[in-house]
C-alpha cells in the first residue's frame, strides 16, 4: 500500500478537526443530557455518569476514525 504525503497530511489535519468537532459536539451534549438528568440517588448519578463517559468515548472514537479518513481522502485527491 502506498500512502501519499499529501494524504497523511489531510489525515492530520482531519484528526485535528475530528477533535475540534468532538469538543464541541460532546459539550453541547453533555450540557442538555445534564439538564434532563433525573438522578435522584447517588447510585443513579453515578450510572448516569458511566454512560457520558461512554458516549465521550463513542463520539471520540467515531469522530477520530471517520476525520482521519475522510481528511486521507481529501489530501490525496488535492495533492496527488
Amino acid at each position: 500500500m502506498d500512502l501519499s504525503l499529501a494524504g497523511l497530511i489531510g489525515a492530520f489535519v482531519g484528526l485535528v478537526a475530528g477533535w475540534a468537532n468532538y469538543a464541541l459536539v460532546v459539550g453541547i451534549v453533555q450540557r442538555k443530557l445534564r439538564q434532563l438528568d433525573k438522578s435522584e440517588t447517588p447510585v443513579e448519578r453515578a450510572a448516569f455518569e458511566d454512560k457520558l463517559a461512554l458516549m465521550r468515548r463513542i463520539i471520540l472514537g467515531i469522530d477520530v476514525v471517520v476525520f482521519s479518513i475522510v481528511g486521507y481522502a481529501v489530501g490525496h485527491l488535492i495533492g496527488g
